[in-house]
């Protein structure tokens, strides 16, 4: 399946590629910036459901942590009161779930096509002299880490010993890899966290203007 989705996103990335040569600057860089636009925009309305479904959780917090301390000694009676306040709130703990698991495949998709894409031409952009090899000044590795720490301190539900390991590790573990991994896939990585950074913050200011 993977590997079905990474050949659509290698057309895809040809077609914005064999766009740019048609405006007159072909540039591989360029089209991984114009399809990461493209499908950010395609997923934007699961990452609407997805942000609402975490700031449901995130406003349920404080509630929570108090019926998880007033039945430590009875995990059952506290399962059940968090079911009741679930309930109440109308909220459902597995909503953010749905839409990251639609996004996997187009996100894995987009992964392998980029990791695996073979360059015909211009594989140079800014500093790099090819997108197809490692960034040797380390910018993107160390951009991909910074708007991951970002975009996941926007998305945490709470304040859990748990979630600020995740917040630590994850920008560590996407840093890592765009240090391993061709230019393009952590070009891909910064443009499409950059997205999720602006998108997240015109939520919360559309939330916060309809008040």
């Amino acid at each position: 399946m993977f590997s079905y989705f990474g050949g659509i996103m290698q057309m895809a990335l040809t077609f914005f590629y064999n766009l740019t040569s048609y405006m007159g600057f072909p540039s591989y860089g360029v089209a991984i910036i114009l399809l990461t636009v493209v499908i950010k925009i395609l997923l934007y309305p699961l990452t609407v459901k997805q942000v609402k479904s975490m700031k449901a959780m995130r406003d349920l917090g404080p509630q929570l942590k108090a019926l998880q301390e007033k039945h430590k000694d009875n995990k059952v009676k506290g399962q059940e009161a968090v079911a009741h306040l679930y309930k109440k709130a109308g909220v459902n703990p597995l909503a953010g779930c749905l839409p990251l698991l639609i996004q996997m495949p187009f996100l894995s998709g987009i992964f392998y096509g980029i990791r695996n894409f073979s360059y015909v031409s211009q594989p140079s952009f800014l500093w790099l002299k090819t997108l197809s090899g490692t960034d040797p000044l380390y910018i993107l590795p160390v951009l991909a880490a910074i708007t991951t720490y970002i975009s996941s301190q926007q998305t945490m539900t709470d304040s859990s010993q748990q979630n600020k390991m995740m917040l630590l590790f994850m920008p560590c573990m996407i840093g890592y890899m765009a240090m391993k991994f061709p230019s393009g896939l952590g070009l891909y990585w910064v443009v499409g966290n950059v997205i999720q950074i602006i998108q997240q913050r015109l939520l919360s200011s559309t939330r916060v203007s309809s008040r």
